[in-house]
């Protein structure tokens, strides 16, 4: 079995769409730490899904729903970690507004 320790989401800008950000590819994969900061003016939220896969995002795999954060905060989403994704599943986010929360993703692949 080998376990790779591995950057799951590069930091990047959240967009206010659902947006696929990480697919466990022919491994399992266990999330380390999920961050998001809020670089605006304003409160802004962000909404995470854990999502099987050939699945849609929706109230079934919901984790944080809508999560507020006021300006310059920064939040490490403790409900996230240790969550498991079997191959093909996938992480899931949407933001209030683009370009208002920097999110990244680490965690650990393993390949039997």
């Amino acid at each position: 079995m080998a376990v790779t320790v591995k950057t799951l989401i590069p930091s990047k800008e959240a967009e206010a769409t659902q947006t696929t950000q990480y697919t466990a590819v022919n491994c399992r994969t266990i999330i380390d730490k999920i961050t998001a900061t809020n670089t605006s003016a304003g409160n802004e939220s962000l909404s995470v899904n854990l999502i099987a896969a050939s699945g849609t995002a929706g109230n079934d795999n919901l984790i944080v729903d809508a999560r507020m954060m006021v300006a310059g905060e920064t939040y490490t989403f403790p409900e996230l970690v240790g969550q498991v994704l079997d191959s093909g599943s996938f992480i899931s986010t949407i933001a209030s507004a683009a370009t208002s929360l920097t999110i990244r993703a680490s965690g650990r692949e393993i390949v039997a």
